[in-house]
């Protein structure tokens, strides 16, 4: 499951505070607090892209957002209690990294695959409806069973990043992996399945947490965790739109 939220988090949470509860209305106005600071952000690293006569100017903040929301994002993990203090600033520095990586896409792919971002944003948005819907339903039950696959897939996914960035500073190179070819796509779809479905497990943390009775601050942490998974499947939809586009070149 994410690993930022978890059922262990908000129970040692709730033991030691009890300032206010958590709510799931509170959590999901926090969240597009977040969802708008990200936009602001990623607005920002955009127009500098497209007005620098240099676009490789973006760097500095395509490089300072990912790191910085990183290290933010492991504060966070590790503090939950001050995820209503660094929370907005994690989704302004994603913000700034999203917003320059996807002006580069944008540009790469003006002519195979005009409107690619807008396209990704809208995926991505469809699909956490989506898995939102089939989480209300019920038709697919969120328990021990499939938080131990799902938990199991990210575990496998974060592996395969890990290697495969680990081989690249080796200079090793997996093309096959990272191509249009059939096997690059099957990999991203994959992906981005699980990632879809961790959102289920990020809505069944904030149901379960709101019922629970943890802290007020926590809203923060569960608004943060969801936007950890949604900018994860937006980067991951936005690289298979960048493989179908390459395939057909």
């Amino acid at each position: 499951m994410n690993p930022v939220l978890s059922e262990k988090i908000f129970k040692k949470e709730a033991v030691e505070y009890s300032a206010g509860t958590m709510t799931a209305k509170g959590t999901a106005m926090k969240s597009l607090l977040l969802l708008i600071m990200v936009l602001a952000g990623a607005s920002y690293t955009w127009k500098v892209f497209y007005e620098a006569i240099n676009p490789a100017s973006v760097q500095p903040w395509l490089w300072g957002g990912a790191i910085g929301g990183f290290v933010v994002a492991m504060i966070i993990s590790f503090k939950p209690n001050l995820a209503q203090y660094l929370a907005p600033i994690y989704a302004v520095l994603e913000g700034l990294f999203l917003g320059a990586v996807s002006a580069m896409f944008n540009q790469a792919f003006a002519e195979s695959a005009p409107g690619i971002v807008m396209n990704a944003v809208l995926l991505t948005m469809l699909t956490a409806f989506v898995m939102f819907l089939v989480y209300r339903s019920g038709l697919i039950k969120v328990n021990d069973k499939f938080i131990r696959i799902i938990s199991i897939a990210i575990g496998a996914i974060a592996l395969y990043y890990v290697v495969t960035i680990i081989l690249s500073l080796f200079g090793v190179n997996l093309v096959m992996l990272h191509n249009s070819g059939p096997l690059s796509i099957g990999i991203s779809l994959i992906i981005i399945g699980v990632a879809a479905f961790s959102l289920m497990l990020d809505f069944n943390f904030i149901e379960k947490a709101s019922a629970a009775g943890a802290p007020k601050y926590m809203e923060w942490y569960g608004a943060f965790g969801l936007m950890v998974t949604l900018i994860w499947l937006y980067l991951e939809i936005l690289k298979l739109l960048a493989k179908f586009a390459g395939s057909r070149d």
